[in-house]
């Protein structure tokens, strides 16, 4: 499947799958988790500073194994293979999780605040 590099990568559901999860076991490996666990060290749970460490790193460990699958060796490849995810999302809950665990990997939690936002007032001002 020479060819496979010089197209454009189309996958079916199936074989999105098997993508998604050999992506997800590719931050298991031992050399991957301890390149995302610095990230992290580095960003220190800071969004801005999440998008200029951890992302990057991320980014990296995705385009090793899709680059298999015909996708370009470059942040279009990913973001080409997250488009192809999103679109089977909706129809298969299987991606829709495979992919909410990818992304859990390297964003970090939204958590909101404990009080909603009707209650405003009582935070301080600094």
């Amino acid at each position: 499947m020479a060819s496979a590099s010089a197209q454009p990568a189309a996958l079916s559901a199936e074989q999105a799958k098997v993508v998604l999860a050999e992506v997800i076991q590719a931050f298991s490996a031992p050399e991957n988790a301890v390149r995302m666990d610095e990230a992290r060290d580095n960003a220190c749970n800071d969004m801005g500073k999440m998008l200029q460490f951890v992302l990057p790193v991320a980014t990296q460990i995705q385009q090793e194994v899709i680059k298999a699958y015909g996708f370009s060796c470059d942040g279009e490849g990913v973001l080409k293979f997250a488009r192809l995810v999103k679109s089977y999302e909706a129809q298969d809950p299987e991606i829709a999780s495979l992919s909410g665990k990818l992304k859990a990997l390297f964003l970090p939690p939204m958590t909101l605040p404990p009080h909603g936002p009707a209650s405003g007032s009582s935070v301080a001002a600094s």
